[in-house]
């Protein structure tokens, strides 16, 4: 399995993303990714289908908990 978060980055404070540092989080497959995010306990309704990198947004703690379990 080979799923992938990248650096985490400063967001901007909104309505829709109160957390402020981010990251994103893919993988080789939607199987792949969506099996990981349930290890996160991740909604699925957190879900972003982008046609070209679909992906999960992660908090600083989640991306944390993400490399520990061996993301890459």
């Amino acid at each position: 399995m080979s799923v992938y978060v990248d650096e985490l980055r400063n967001y901007p404070v909104s309505p829709r993303w109160r957390y402020g540092q981010a990251c994103h989080m893919t993988a080789d497959t939607l199987e792949e990714l969506h099996a990981f995010a349930g290890k996160l306990e991740l909604r699925r309704s957190w879900f972003q289908p982008h046609e070209r990198w679909p992906h999960y947004d992660l908090t600083a703690k989640r991306r944390a908990m993400a490399v520990s379990l061996g993301t890459m």
